[in-house]
């Protein structure tokens, strides 16, 4: 055979093709498996442990009953008519044919056809160039892509299949086609397949005691480290803007921060985050912390930071959180300033539910709140993303029934659902780098976040599952709050409506449509990037841009066609935003001024982990 054109020139001194992937020590390897099947059993005791103490108990057969029947469903159209089942059949062995002859024709001519498939633009799983060299690794790369662009066809190609059970059997056949990936596994990935056999396999040693470590850590499901956690400290390297904790309920502490400037605007800042995750991702650090360019703005910013709910919080609901949360965080603002005007920001599902609480006190009569604005929120569900293939009313009741016992959801469920959403980029990088190469994953705070995980107070959780991504309540003016029927026609003041383009958890075409059932007006702002970079974007970093144009009616994509295209961070354009609303300034107001403060920022609250 000879020589393939893009193989360079050899080291004389340099192992050949093959010598890299042969074990040079066998007694030392053996003795390495032996060690990480000694790994390898500790791993199954911290997962088997609180099972046999019942601690934990398995709902497997819920998630994996619902892949099965939307599967059956997308079976049953393509086998139902043998023609097409016949048809379906040769596409994929057309395209095996087609790695085969490339196959043929790198053997008899030793160069590289044209390959019957290649990774998308951006791919980082065939990026070592074994991949395409040699002829073993990419008939496995090329294999593996024509089926699983194959399977995606299928669900595409599907007629008669509604439009949810085409949703969750697109993502089920994502991840399963993620996680079979050759990539992930160290006999059909050339990086792997070296790298064990240069360390004489210590990589799975170190790889399985790090798997022992994270089940342990989740209590026996598996908590992924996606980052090294240890570099990080609520309060001493995140979350560091001076501030004064001068309120506390039972779901939530209200934060105060102090002045950077002499002046501050008279209309102080109440920013209600999502309870999901902390509300520290936006107070990550001094150069990411949009709490501390506010205050150097000239806000008067207070913060909401939920409680980290348990037994004690499971019948907490929507009414709870809103009175005890976000209307107690005025009244706190009230207290703290002597103002009773103020301005609020609700991200993602804080934003959802400010909304809500904005379109209930309105019927109240309780007017505080004179412009709004959402991060990445949705008030309309119709096209919520993929978080709403987890949502039907089956998976809902069961996900009931696990939360009934305990009174919440575990922190760990919520975070596993949304890493599937990008399984690509938040799992399966992270199971190969971790447990197959044994390697620690690096310092970084905004996965530090990510992994903060927070439980879910059932009632809560439920009534959010239900009202707004099962049955689109709150926008059609059906959701029930307080014994009222509210409406979001009944909010009337200003709304700053921020979108990210590439958002799969609020889609900027959600948030756009969204906007057509306020009655104040409706500035609509699209932010590059995602779900946080998109938010997170300080102006220093000079990254990304933000889409700005005309009211927000019509068709989505005509929109986006006619607006107009500004550089860097949206940021300012908010605080411009703000300023035309009000430009009253008074003096600076120090926390504890007016009311007895119960300890610094961050609070007690956002340092519970689970």
């Amino acid at each position: 055979m000879s020589k393939a054109p893009d193989s360079g020139k050899m080291d004389a001194d340099a192992p050949s093709p093959v010598e890299q992937y042969l074990v040079k020590d066998p007694e030392r390897f053996a003795l390495n498996l032996a060690r990480m099947i000694e790994q390898a059993g500790k791993a199954a005791a911290a997962w088997a442990e609180p099972r046999e103490k019942g601690e934990v108990r398995d709902h497997v057969g819920e998630p994996m009953a619902d892949m099965v029947k939307t599967f059956s469903k997308l079976t049953e159209y393509w086998l139902s008519d043998p023609a097409r089942a016949l048809e379906a059949q040769t596409r994929l062995f057309a395209g095996y044919m087609n790695i085969w002859a490339n196959a043929i024709h790198r053997v008899e001519n030793g160069a590289d056809a044209d390959r019957a498939s290649q990774p998308e633009r951006g791919d980082k799983r065939f990026e070592d160039p074994d991949w395409g060299r040699n002829a073993f690794f990419d008939f496995l790369k090329q294999t593996y892509l024509v089926t699983s662009r194959w399977a995606g066809e299928l669900v595409e190609h599907a007629e008669g299949l509604d439009e949810h059970t085409r949703h969750k059997a697109g993502f089920y056949v994502k991840q399963i086609s993620n996680a079979i990936s050759p990539s992930n596994f160290i006999l059909t990935n050339p990086e792997l397949f070296r790298e064990t056999v240069a360390s004489s396999g210590e990589n799975l040693v170190r790889g399985m005691k790090m798997l022992a470590e994270d089940i342990q850590a989740g209590k026996g499901d598996l908590k992924l480290r996606q980052a090294d956690y240890s570099q990080f400290e609520v309060g001493r390297n995140l979350a560091t803007t001076p501030g004064k904790v001068v309120g506390r309920s039972d779901v939530a502490e209200i934060i105060q921060y102090e002045p950077a400037t002499d002046k501050v605007l008279k209309r102080p800042l109440l920013i209600c985050p999502p309870w999901i995750n902390k509300f520290y991702i936006l107070d990550l650090n001094p150069k990411k912390s949009f709490i501390r360019w506010a205050v150097e703005q000239g806000h008067t910013v207070f913060v909401i930071s939920w409680i980290n709910p348990d037994e004690r919080h499971g019948l907490k609901d929507w009414e709870a959180y809103i009175r005890e949360g976000l209307q107690y965080g005025l009244d706190t603002v009230e207290a703290a300033t002597g103002e009773k005007e103020v301005n609020a920001i609700g991200y993602c599902v804080g934003g959802t539910l400010l909304a809500a609480a904005l379109a209930l006190l309105a019927q109240e009569g309780d007017e505080r709140v004179k412009s709004v604005t959402f991060f990445t929120t949705q008030v309309d569900f119709t096209y919520a993303g993929d978080l709403k293939v987890f949502v039907d009313e089956e998976q809902i009741a069961a996900l009931e029934r696990s939360m009934r016992g305990k009174g919440y959801l575990e922190g760990t469920k919520m975070a596993t659902a949304f890493n599937m959403l990008r399984s690509g980029d938040l799992i399966w990088p992270y199971v190969v780098n971790n447990y197959m190469r044994g390697k620690e994953p690096t310092p970084f705070d905004l996965l530090y976040w990510n992994a903060d995980s927070t439980r879910m107070a059932a009632a809560n959780h439920s009534f959010y599952l239900r009202n707004c991504y099962l049955e689109n309540n709150l926008s059609q003016g059906r959701m029930e709050l307080a014994g009222r029927t509210i409406s979001l026609r009944d909010i009337t003041i200003p709304v700053y409506n921020l979108a990210a383009r590439e958002d799969h958890i609020a889609p900027a075409r959600s948030v756009f449509l969204g906007c057509a059932y306020f009655s104040g007006k409706v500035d609509y702002v699209m932010a590059g990037s995602g779900h946080i970079a998109g938010v997170v974007n300080p102006p220093s970093a000079g990254k990304y841009q933000y889409w700005t144009g005309g009211k927000p009616t019509g068709d989505f994509d005509e929109w986006i066609a006619k607006a107009k295209e500004n550089p860097g961070s949206w940021w300012p354009h908010w605080h411009d935003w703000i300023l035309e609303k009000s430009q009253t300034w008074v003096e600076a107001r120090i926390p504890g001024e007016r009311m007895k403060t119960l300890g610094e920022a961050p609070g007690s609250y956002v340092k519970v982990r689970v």
